[in-house]
């Protein structure tokens, strides 16, 4: 009998919680609109290209959307390559990861045609092409990061990997990839 009425007192905790959450996912999950945002930030999304080889842009499973890698395509086209430290600088790197955070936000909303619906970006790859000896890295990759926490506030904040790599497709300067968290 003591088992029967702690199993009772579970599953009513349960279903007190589950309409909790239930109420919690109704309410916006930003006080501002992010698709505004981004326009106010000079943020440019387009329908992203076909994917270049046999993968696709991201994969929904639940209420996780994982994003293949994706290089700084710059709006004509041309593709930023070289080797950060070597052949482009630190800063250069660094809008080289802002124009991929752009074409990872284009490629999510294809995804999810809202980004409102964004409840975190949970955790970043960013990979640079750059010699054995180079350092920063991250100082690079913040150039993703940074734009995520413009657009997404505190939402936009992540677990996050920057390495250095020796060589990228096509001699890119970064490839980034990300794993988010969304809502309906």
């Amino acid at each position: 009998m003591k088992v029967v009425s702690m199993l009772l007192m579970l599953l009513f905790f349960y279903a007190c919680v589950s309409v909790e959450e239930k109420a919690a996912d109704r309410e916006p999950l930003y006080d501002y609109d992010v698709e505004e945002r981004i326009a106010e930030l000079g943020i440019k999304l387009k329908d992203p290209s076909p994917p270049a080889a046999n993968y696709v842009h991201s994969v929904r499973t639940n209420d996780l959307v994982f994003m293949a890698g994706k290089g700084p395509t710059r709006p004509d086209g041309t593709r930023i390559t070289g080797k950060v430290g070597i052949d482009l600088t630190v800063e250069e790197g660094y809008k080289a990861a802002q124009i991929v955070a752009e074409a990872q936000l284009s490629a999510l909303r294809a995804e999810i045609g809202n980004l409102n619906k964004v409840v975190r970006i949970v955790k970043v790859l960013g990979m640079v092409n750059c010699s054995p000896e180079f350092k920063n890295q991250p100082e690079v990759i913040n150039g993703f990061s940074d734009t995520m926490v413009e657009v997404f506030g505190e939402r936009g904040k992540h677990a996050r990997a920057a390495v250095g790599i020796g060589a990228l497709p096509g001699n890119i300067a970064v490839e980034i990839e990300m794993i988010v968290a969304v809502g309906d």
